[in-house]
């Protein structure tokens, strides 16, 4: 909704900073305001928190003056406070890692709490400089969260004007508990493709300015996610909202996403999760 803001958790640190940038660029892209927070649980360092939040402010409407720049210190839990402010933000953003003025607060563990239990879709960003070039990913199986990455994937290909890669990654660990034979594997290979053709069709109908490939590959889901995704803008994997993930994303593929992925990744809660 464009009325919710988009929320960066910063720390102070260079790589907050980068994922405040990102985030005031999205803000952009969507029409939203940027709400800038530092979660602060020492009151001997509130004088530097809010100098920090506002230098991270001033810098963000440089970079994108068209975007209403807010900025707040909070007391409280990095993670309950985050979480507890997605309700209230149509998107949160955070650093995967600090190393500033602030560097306990948003730890990777903060990030993949927020991303696990938030109430809205939730973005981590990398120290490097994510790329203004190449595709947005998406990791898909065929249950509901999937689907609501698969819509947030789309959507988010459409603001990027950016190519969309479907992945559907499989293995025999979760079909079977044997190996399958080359001719069954090729059959399970197939079918899985016409399933996903017939599942991304509404949405390629509903976009038809982005630019689709679907991709059907055996193999591990993080090598496979994470290496498809090397030159992406955006990764996007979906998330149950109960504190688990559906089907292949359980919670290692996910945090094993999250930690080895070099760009920014998106994760997506089912709309009809709890949480």
């Amino acid at each position: 909704m464009p009325e919710q803001p988009v929320l960066a958790g910063v720390d102070g640190s260079e790589g907050s900073v980068k994922a405040a940038y990102w985030a005031a660029a999205e803000a952009s892209r969507r029409n939203a305001g940027l709400q800038l927070l530092i979660v602060n649980d020492d009151p001997a360092r509130a004088d530097h928190a809010e100098q920090a939040v506002r230098k991270i402010a001033a810098k963000c409407r440089v970079h994108t003056p068209e975007v209403v720049v807010t900025a707040e210190v909070a007391t409280g839990h990095p993670v309950e406070e985050l979480v507890r402010r997605s309700a209230r933000a149509q998107l949160v953003v955070l650093g995967a890692r600090g190393h500033g003025g602030f560097a306990d607060a948003l730890l990777g563990g903060v990030s993949t709490g927020v991303a696990t239990h938030a109430a809205c879709p939730v973005i981590v960003v990398r120290k490097n400089i994510p790329t203004t070039v190449g595709p947005v990913v998406v990791g898909v199986d065929e249950s509901p969260c999937s689907q609501q990455a698969l819509r947030f994937a789309y959507a988010a290909a459409a603001r990027l004007h950016a190519e969309l890669v479907i992945l559907q990654v499989w293995h025999e660990e979760g079909l079977l508990a044997v190996p399958l034979a080359p001719g069954d594997r090729d059959r399970v290979q197939h079918e899985i493709e016409q399933a996903l053709v017939k599942q991304t069709a509404p949405l390629r109908e509903q976009y038809p300015q982005v630019a689709t490939r679907e991709v059907v590959q055996r193999g591990h889901p993080v090598s496979v996610l994470t290496d498809s995704a090397r030159d992406a803008r955006l990764l996007v994997v979906g998330h149950r909202g109960s504190g688990g993930f559906d089907g292949l994303f359980l919670g290692s593929v996910a945090a094993g996403v999250l930690h080895h992925a070099t760009c920014p990744v998106a994760v997506v809660r089912d709309a009809e999760g709890t949480g």
